[in-house]
């Protein structure tokens, strides 16, 4: 006798699927952050004392300095889940396909759970400052503010890796401002298409109002209120083991299905590189 499949487990598959593509598409968390999806529960990352090159004039000798190992390590401790139960009546009678609803609405969820997890480790981990102009980021800051952050990290090799600049919605009005109002070919770009993504060679991502936040998120105390994120992508890791899962289950004493969407993240700015990112507060 042949071996079948049933549609739910065909269900189940696409569903899994779909998540995964669309939190990759999703998250800004991917976009500055290297990402570690393998098993491991932590990720280990010794480092070595610094040192800096004598010049000298013709000796023949040198001074010889202790070489020092310290630990620094990744640790996956915090959870991110969301769930709803979706009746059977509801999902028979309705008009739409109320699990790709249920998918959309996971996915905005997770992702918005991760981003918040991920952004207000990295400002709040960040040794790197800097305080905007009375106005923050107003259309007469912006130009200033850009310049003056990316002058902290100019002369650091891993600039090539690229610079990144994460605001909320409430500070679109004055960089895209700025945009509109720069010269010729570049304002008109701004002007036809709306918010351009990148300005001098920073990559700009926006996230909603209240992600900075002063809280507890998960095991971890922050204080960010007020504050946005600039810096050096790909100099910290978030991890996330082998991504995230879906079940769909029965539950007792109720029709249809249960939907639970749940992973595992950790975060990490690596000691070496804290100077690499800028906590920026709002005048």
């Amino acid at each position: 006798m042949a071996n079948t499949l049933s549609t739910f487990t065909y269900r189940k598959k696409y569903m899994q699927t779909m998540l995964q593509a669309q939190l990759r598409k999703a998250l800004v968390a991917e976009k500055v952050c290297m990402v570690d999806n393998t098993e491991a529960k932590t990720i280990e990352n010794p480092y070595i004392t610094q040192f800096t090159a004598a010049i000298t004039g013709l000796t023949g000798t040198y001074a010889i300095n202790d070489v020092t190992t310290t630990d620094d390590t990744l640790t996956v401790n915090q959870e991110v889940k969301w769930a709803g139960h979706i009746f059977d009546y509801e999902s028979r009678l309705a008009r739409v396909d109320l699990f790709n609803s249920v998918v959309d609405e996971a996915t905005y969820s997770i992702a918005y759970g991760i981003d918040y997890f991920v952004v207000n480790n990295l400002c709040e981990d960040a040794t790197g400052a800097y305080t905007t102009p009375a106005g923050g980021f107003n259309t007469t800051n912006t130009n200033t503010i850009l310049a003056n952050l990316a002058s902290k990290v100019m002369g650091f090799a891993d600039v090539y890796k690229g610079l990144f600049l994460i605001i909320e919605n409430t500070d679109v009005p004055g960089i895209l401002g700025s945009q509109m109002a720069s010269g010729f070919s570049y304002a008109d770009l701004a002007l036809r298409n709306g918010l351009l993504t990148s300005q001098a060679g920073i990559d700009i991502y926006v996230v909603r109002t209240g992600t900075f936040v002063d809280a507890t998120i998960g095991t971890i105390a922050v204080t960010n209120s007020g504050h946005r994120v600039f810096g050096v992508k790909n100099v910290a890791t978030y991890a996330s083991p082998r991504g995230i899962q879906m079940e769909e289950k029965g539950v007792s004493g109720k029709t249809g299905k249960e939907v639970v969407v749940y992973g595992y993240v950790g975060f990490k700015l690596w000691a070496t590189k804290t100077d690499l990112i800028v906590d920026i507060t709002l005048a």
